[in-house]
């Protein structure tokens, strides 16, 4: 989520990397088609439909287009974005003569700061804290060449798929185990434990879930507040390995000049093609596999979280080379999607503050109220309102509120804020 996109150059400075906010833009606009339904709905539906919001009908097919398109594509874009904004913070800040450990780190401190305060205050889904863990490690490897990157990378989506496959294989494994005359009570707990997360909630932890979402403001910070810990140290173990590699392939995609819109036409079309031709038909696939077994745990973790762990890069790639050609074509709509790239983090956190107003207790009380299809004419909404703030914003101002706030307090200074948003 970082927004520093200056190439340095000795002999002009900073250049502005326009194709990097316009995938950033693509990104932070997509990831609410996701991101909607954790704002929305318990959190086991995130993972499966069948859990609440409906799994028939247009709620089925929004589903399937939402798993073939976007899950875990636009939050691997910014993964990728990611890597690559930490070697331009580098780059920069080398030109200029600052230490570079001292940027990034500061830089992944206070992010992480920042992430920890949003999933305890507004919303559970917070990935800024992970960013900021995983972006320690990355810069680790900001000197290596592009095809030590990609090996690096490949090799750790291999221990993430392993990794994924071990607990789809411990669900598969519970399931049989209940399936006995007397399961143990260790089988039980287990296996229960899964359904929490996987499957189908019960009536009574559904209406206290309900309950708790559509209450005071108090409860609902107290519950986050006694998980965040958990989370966080959660979501570094189950996708740790996975972010890390998208990061260390935005690098590679950064220093062969693919992100930054150098290369040929003919190649990224050839990208798109492999991406899409390879991930759409092993996407739907896999969505019929998981909607033909009624969203059971075993058949929903093998096909929604092992095997799409094998299409999902090149899948992102696929996206990220269709956003750098229709960047080249300009137009208004592009550059408002840049401007809101530009202010991803703004748009982001900002986002968390509408939709959490909008669905829980304290503000209108909508969560468990639609179904999966009836939450997009609010995704509709909220970009329009990003497409709407941005461009103005940033021809009044350097930086997106948030930005500037991060980079303020990232360097111990305040920064010039007025003027309209430039190079630097």
């Amino acid at each position: 989520m970082t927004t520093t996109e200056e190439m340095a150059t000795p002999a002009t400075g900073p250049r502005r990397i326009a194709t990097l906010d316009v995938i950033r833009g693509v990104a932070v606009m997509g990831i609410l088609i996701m991101n909607i339904v954790a704002f929305a709905m318990p959190e086991v539906a995130y993972m499966n439909p069948a859990a609440f919001g409906g799994h028939t009908g247009a709620d089925l097919a929004v589903w399937a287009f939402n798993f073939v398109l976007v899950d875990g594509k636009m939050r691997g874009l910014f993964s990728f974005l990611f890597g690559a904004s930490t070697l331009l913070v580098i780059d920069l800040a080398t030109a200029k003569g600052e230490s570079p450990a001292k940027v990034h780190f500061s830089r992944m401190f206070w992010l992480f700061l920042f992430g920890e305060a949003h999933m305890i205050l507004l919303w559970w889904g917070d990935i800024l804290h992970h960013y900021a863990l995983i972006g320690c490690i990355a810069y680790l490897f900001r000197k290596a060449a592009p095809h030590k990157l990609v090996a690096i990378a490949i090799i750790l989506l291999l221990v993430e798929f392993a990794l994924i496959s071990s607990v789809t294989m411990s669900v598969r494994a519970s399931e049989i185990a209940m399936q006995a005359p007397k399961p143990s009570a260790e089988a039980v707990r287990q296996y229960q434990e899964f359904q929490r997360g996987f499957g189908v909630p019960t009536p009574e932890a559904l209406a206290k879930d309900l309950a708790l979402h559509r209450g005071p403001y108090p409860a609902l910070m107290a519950h986050r507040l006694a998980k965040a810990l958990t989370t966080t140290l959660q979501t570094v173990a189950f996708v740790g390995a996975e972010t890390l590699a998208y990061m260390l392939l935005g690098m590679a995609c950064l220093k062969s000049g693919m992100l930054t819109g150098d290369w040929d036409r003919k190649r990224y079309l050839r990208w798109i093609v492999i991406g899409f031709g390879t991930g759409v038909p092993a996407y739907s696939v896999l969505a019929w596999y998981v909607a033909s077994r009624g969203f059971a745990m075993f058949p929903l973790m093998l096909g929604s979280l092992a095997l799409p762990a094998l299409f999902r890069p090149l899948m992102i790639i696929g996206w990220a080379c269709l956003i750098v050609l229709l960047a080249r074509s300009g137009g208004a709509i592009v550059a408002r999607i840049g401007a809101a790239g530009r202010m991803a983090f703004s748009n982001y956190l900002g986002t968390s503050i509408l939709c959490s107003t909008l669905f829980y207790g304290y503000g209108l009380g909508w969560y468990g109220h639609f179904s999966r299809a009836q939450l997009y004419p609010v995704v509709i909404g909220v970009w329009v309102l990003m497409l709407l703030w941005s461009k103005p914003w940033l021809a009044h101002f350097r930086f997106g509120p948030l930005e500037w706030l991060w980079r303020s307090l990232a360097r111990m200074r305040f920064q010039p804020m007025r003027g309209a948003a430039g190079g630097d």
